[in-house]
């Protein structure tokens, strides 16, 4: 209690019955714009990021306060009619559930679409799954990894035809389907708003991979023959890619003929416009072996920062290979409020990462830290309007599970 909600979602109800990545992803979207995020753990143990340690901070698992933050948290046991009991009276007043089970679960458990639209006709109910709801798939569990492999991502990913598929170094299936669930559950949402009705958001991490193929698809579908691996090339435009300098390594965009022509000023690489090899785009994609090898041999002779402020002045894109770490103290990350801070009661001060879309008129944010284990059970059953002792007897049979806030905790480094 007493955080001020802020952003376009403010008022927005979420149930949030999901786990490590995709289903959480979901719902820190919606609460990082506004909405009041309740999220609903398992009785035994919790959600299983809680267990993706190390590292830790002061004992608390950093997976799974980088995903649950900004939420409130409950813990339920929806194998027990108590736990069902909470949920429902939670449903009557939500305006989106969020769920990341294996099909059929919820329906189980009696708490599938149409049991719960009975109770909340105006329900969004979002489904993050590993192939959807629907097809022959519809029964296999979902991981980033197998999405990645079926949705040709991997096989356009690593360092050329001849090298083995990478996974991307993200979870990208996983955080990507996550997204798509936030902006279904907010077009619904608008639909709701217009209408009372409430329906059914079906979205996986196969189809979140597959968002990832567009450019190769399109080539695909026109020349009839499959892209393949080529490292940090373009598939459709040279040079766009990255290059090996005397410090590290930079990401040039000379994709266009005139900032390819800028290119060639910069690095003193003038007679490169007059060979035919390199000539047109056409020409260095079809060549774009050799033109590589050239480049590098011109950029490796300065720094990247050398680089860098060069191409930039010149108006050519360009961009330092960063890492993690890097990226983390970055001027423009800082700038754009990229690496907010949380107080968590335990942990303690603890950075995370922050809400990639501004708004001008109704800003979201971080304000909340990731909730202990059943750290809010009491409030929200009183906020759902469960008198004293009827609490007591939920907490009595186990059908639901709290935690009384701890004192806080002197906070390890997160640098």
């Amino acid at each position: 209690m007493g955080v001020q909600r802020k952003g376009p979602l403010t008022g927005m109800r979420v149930i949030e019955l999901a786990h490590i990545m995709a289903g959480p992803v979901c719902g820190l979207m919606l609460a990082d714009l506004g909405a009041d995020v309740i999220k609903v753990e398992k009785a035994n143990g919790g959600d299983d990021s809680r267990r993706f340690v190390p590292p830790e901070i002061n004992g608390e698992p950093a997976a799974f306060m980088m995903m649950n933050r900004n939420k409130r948290g409950i813990a339920l046991d929806l194998k027990k009619e108590e736990g069902k009991q909470v949920l429902r009276r939670l449903i009557k007043d939500a305006d989106v559930l969020i769920e990341n089970y294996r099909h059929d679960t919820m329906e189980r458990l009696g708490l599938g679409y149409e049991t719960l639209r009975e109770i909340n006709p105006g329900l969004i109910y979002c489904e993050i799954s590993g192939f959807g709801r629907s097809g022959p798939y519809s029964d296999r569990g979902g991981f980033d990894l197998i999405a990645q492999g079926m949705s040709g991502l991997m096989d356009i990913t690593g360092e050329g035809p001849d090298r083995s598929p990478v996974k991307v170094g993200a979870p990208v299936s996983d955080t990507t389907a996550g997204i798509l669930g936030a902006m279904g559950c907010i077009a619904a949402y608008v639909h709701k708003q217009k209408t009372g009705e409430g329906q059914r958001v079906d979205t996986s991490l196969f189809e979140a991979a597959i968002t990832h193929t567009y450019w190769q698809s399109a080539i695909c579908f026109a020349t009839g023959d499959t892209p393949t691996r080529m490292g940090t090339a373009h598939p459709l435009n040279a040079p766009y890619q990255t290059f090996e300098t005397k410090d590290g390594w930079i990401n040039v965009g000379a994709a266009n003929q005139r900032n390819w022509e800028r290119l060639l000023e910069c690095i003193g690489a003038e007679e490169l416009g007059e060979d035919p090899r390199f000539a047109a785009n056409s020409a260095r994609m079809a060549n774009l072996e050799p033109l590589v090898e050239i480049l590098n041999g011109y950029l490796r002779k300065r720094t990247t920062a050398h680089w860098q402020e060069t191409l930039e002045a010149a108006g050519v894109p360009a961009g330092p290979v960063l890492t993690i770490k890097e990226m983390h103290a970055d001027p423009q990350v800082i700038a754009r409020e990229m690496v907010p801070e949380t107080d968590h009661p335990v942990a303690g001060r603890v950075q995370t990462i922050g809400l990639p879309v501004k708004l001008s008129a109704t800003p979201g944010g971080v304000v909340r830290p990731a909730p202990l284990f059943g750290q809010h059970s009491r409030e929200v059953l009183a906020e759902a309007g469960f008198s004293e002792s009827e609490i007591a007897h939920l907490f009595k049979s186990g059908g639901i599970v709290g935690a009384a806030p701890m004192a806080a905790k002197p906070a390890k480094s997160v640098t």
